[in-house]
């Protein structure tokens, strides 16, 4: 398995031994950072394969570092979070993060989320065609690269499995759970409005027009499906 680095940023120094033992423990390079503008320094200069961010924190806080990061480059992001509503959790998701953690937490399962999270950036080449067309949508599986009208998007790993997977099959309707399935894993302990704020992100980034979508289109009832037409 490659050594894969992690960044992993919280002001409490306790928290951060915690999650760098056990991530070492498990065969990853750490690095640590305890504010906003070391996190930014860091990934900019070590370019992590992935940073566990908390939300709180001084200088920058971890809101602004994860925008900051999502329009600088593609690397996955696992929020930590202390507060404990619907809406605050999925605030770091709204803004491009892959997936959350709230405090207190399971040091083992932040360790599996760490797994699947690279697991889809990792993921081996694909079976049938590295590419799919859709009108003004290509789908690079090779490279993990999405093009709109020729111009490349940025996706984050998650954002580009969900897109592959409805596209995958074009006109089948798949559940929120069966996305939470086949794009999370069944190790994923989250909640059907996860997979609702990542389509409502890809909507913005691939559709002409995000309040009527053309690919990702709802199935009332039931959950999403691709429109191939």
């Amino acid at each position: 398995m490659a050594r894969y680095k992690i960044l992993v940023v919280d002001d409490d120094q306790n928290i951060v031994d915690l999650v760098r033992l056990y991530l070492e423990r498990d065969g990853y390079q750490v690095l640590v950072a305890y504010d906003g503008l070391e996190a930014l320094r860091l990934a900019r200069q070590r370019r992590p394969d992935l940073i566990v961010l908390d939300l709180l924190l001084p200088e920058v806080d971890g809101l602004d570092v994860c925008r900051i990061l999502q329009t600088e480059s593609k690397v996955p992001i696992i929020m930590l979070t202390a507060k404990t509503t619907e809406e605050d959790k999925l605030i770091g998701l709204e803004l491009g993060a892959d997936d959350y953690v709230t405090k207190p937490f399971s040091p083992r399962e932040l360790v599996a989320r760490v797994r699947a999270v690279l697991r889809r950036v990792d993921q081996e080449a694909p079976q049938g065609p590295t590419e799919m067309h859709f009108a003004d949508l290509v789908i690079d599986r090779r490279s993990h690269e999405v093009r709109v009208r020729d111009e490349v998007v940025n996706l984050t790993p998650t954002e580009f499995q969900l897109l592959e997977v409805l596209a995958e099959e074009p006109g089948r309707a798949f559940t929120r759970l069966e996305l939470l399935d086949r794009v999370f894993g069944y190790d994923f302990v989250g909640f059907e409005r996860t997979v609702d704020v990542h389509v409502k992100n890809l909507r913005k980034k691939i559709e002409p027009d995000p309040k009527q979508p053309t690919y990702i289109q709802t199935v009332y009832g039931v959950g999403y499906k691709f429109s191939e037409d």
